[in-house]
């Protein structure tokens, strides 16, 4: 029988004070700085987000350093309250690289040990002027992918990437790159600040235009080591299931506004002297919208807890959360657009950019399908070794 490992204390799945009151300011920030104009004009803008509002997320309310130890520059908590932060992000659909860079690239500085490098970056992700990404870190089996992948060798004056990583999260705006690359001896992780000279990095026309990727091309880029070979790929697939807890917070926050702002319209909405949700089957429909969102929010928050407390059972929890909150956001979206009526179908109204994002999120760290795969692999329910 494999050993039992400890239960998460259910305190942890319940919101602190500090957490609650974390929530009504970022809820009040981004209510006073987003709306659908802002979003439109931050895409319309080279970086594809507003850049003094990145850097007041993080001076003022210090989102960026939640997760990150205070030996680092960082505020000493944990990813619950970053997950508040992302949830609420989500919600408001923020633009910024919240994930590619404090959920994604920080932790895997974190999960990789590296003291030195840990230094050089982690103070400046925690105070807003260091964006950051991870390339090369496949959600796929080995083999799986078709991606070329990238390369390292080692050169007279230390190690150069070589190849390619393509739908990189913020690849073509990111200040750094941690990169899973081939050597000779195994993977490594590096670590890449790409210049024009030797990294390409061209921009994918992608459904969700509020997340930007990139195809990056190494031509000899500089790069450090960061961990050990060892550790890479229990880095890698620590820093993903992370992703997948931190995507299951935002599709959580999204799905919570379209539940809301469908309502909200259908109680002001009129049709045969009647609000529209009076009616019962719109009721019913919004009401089944709730229920999933609630297990949604219960499988977020169990991923959640396991991400705060670095507990064996991520794996597992995030694997759950991935599917079920994906699958919640693509049903709040569509009932979104439908009990909006004519309107909800416009490129005017905000529905379709929230479509876009439950769209773009399901083929993020994995398909659905991919996600219930593995968990049965985890839980023992098939043969083989889990991905």
């Amino acid at each position: 029988m494999p050993p039992r490992h400890p239960e998460i204390d259910p305190h942890l799945l319940s919101e602190t004070d500090e957490q609650r009151q974390l929530r009504a300011v970022l809820r009040d920030f981004y209510t006073e700085t987003s709306g659908p104009e802002e979003v439109r004009k931050h895409l319309a803008t080279p970086r594809g987000y507003d850049e003094p509002l990145w850097a007041r997320l993080a001076g003022e309310i210090g989102v960026h350093a939640l997760a990150v130890p205070e030996e680092y520059g960082g505020s000493g908590f944990t990813f619950a309250e970053l997950a508040v932060a992302l949830e609420e992000s989500g919600r408001a659909l923020s633009c910024a690289p919240l994930l590619p860079t404090v959920a994604l690239a920080a932790h895997a500085l974190l999960y990789s040990g590296d003291r030195t490098a840990s230094e050089r970056y982690l103070p400046r992700i925690a105070d807003g002027t260091l964006t950051a990404t991870v390339a090369g870190f496949h959600a796929e089996g080995p083999g799986e992918s078709d991606e070329p992948g990238v390369t390292a060798e080692q050169g007279g004056s230390g190690w150069v990437l070589r190849g390619q990583a393509d739908f990189v999260l913020d690849g073509a705006g990111a200040d750094l790159i941690l990169v899973r690359a081939q050597t000779p001896a195994g993977p490594r992780m590096f670590a890449c600040e790409p210049k024009p000279d030797t990294s390409r990095r061209t921009p994918r026309r992608v459904l969700d235009e509020t997340r930007r990727q990139a195809l990056v091309e190494f031509r000899g880029a500089p790069a450090t080591t960061v961990g050990t070979a060892e550790r890479t790929e229990e880095t890698v697939a620590a820093t993903l299931d992370t992703g997948r807890a931190a995507l299951a917070a935002e599709h959580v926050g999204g799905s919570g506004h379209a539940l809301d702002a469908t309502v909200e319209f259908v109680a002001q909405r009129h049709q045969f002297g009647r609000p529209v949700g009076s009616f019962q089957a719109v009721k019913h429909r919004l009401a089944d919208v709730l229920v999933t969102l609630e297990a949604a929010r219960s499988a977020s928050a169990y991923a959640t807890a396991c991400a705060a407390v670095a507990s064996p059972h991520l794996p597992v929890a995030a694997c759950a959360a991935a599917a079920v909150c994906s699958e919640t956001f693509r049903l709040a979206t569509a009932e979104y657009v439908q009990l909006h009526g004519g309107i909800g179908f416009t490129w005017e109204h905000p529905a379709h950019l929230y479509v876009r994002r439950a769209r773009g999120g399901e083929a993020l760290f994995g398909t659905t399908d991919r996600h219930r795969t593995r968990l049965a692999e985890l839980i023992g329910l098939t043969t083989g070794s889990a991905a």
